[in-house]
């Protein structure tokens, strides 16, 4: 995310009516427009395996997981995450959702802050969502908070198995970040051949 680009406070309504226009994709905080930033190949690769791992599971279910262009609404705010899944999607409001069941975060330098800090308090306030993950891209880290644990950290690495519980689905850590170009995961490949 890049700083704000507008120092008025802007409505939800003139928010949505703009975002339906404009070819970049904004957030909404507290009244402030951000513009979103484009994403590296990594982070593509990562929001990728999940997204569709997601819809391989939740195939004829309720569930349907999201990319990076549906909106989440969060009280007055409107965050873009890259993937979500929803169980109870409202379809009287086609371009965003609150009832997230599952929020995914590709970290990068540029969103790190602002994925770790306000997004974090806002999904956590959610009443539907039940697990926010946290993914780095730099390096091989998953971090995942579940309301049903308090929303208490528990961190994944290489080897390990992260379970999805709200969805009961559990992959590897390798799946998830299949053809990432990092130094730990060249280093697992190369060790691991």
């Amino acid at each position: 995310m890049s700083s704000v680009i507008q120092q008025t406070a802007v409505s939800i309504e003139e928010y949505l009516k703009d975002e339906l226009a404009g070819d970049i994709k904004h957030e909404l905080i507290d009244g402030q427009i951000y513009a979103m930033a484009g994403a590296s190949a990594n982070h593509e690769r990562i929001a990728n395996n999940i997204s569709r791992r997601f819809g391989n599971h939740l195939e004829g279910s309720p569930c349907e997981p999201f990319g990076s262009d549906m909106k989440v609404k969060i009280g007055s705010k409107f965050f873009y995450p890259d993937v979500i899944v929803d169980c109870q999607f409202d379809e009287s409001s086609p371009y965003y959702t609150e009832s997230p069941r599952i929020i995914v975060e590709v970290l990068s330098k540029s969103t790190r802050r602002i994925d770790e800090t306000t997004k974090r308090f806002s999904y956590m306030n959610c009443p539907v969502l039940q697990e926010y993950v946290l993914i780095e891209q730099d390096i091989v880290d998953i971090e995942v908070i579940r309301r049903s644990e308090g929303w208490i950290s528990k961190h994944y690495f290489l080897g390990d198995q992260v379970p999805f519980t709200s969805i009961d689905l559990t992959l590897s850590v390798e799946e998830i970040y299949h053809r990432v170009q990092n130094d730990e995961m060249q280093d697992f490949l190369h060790t691991n051949l």
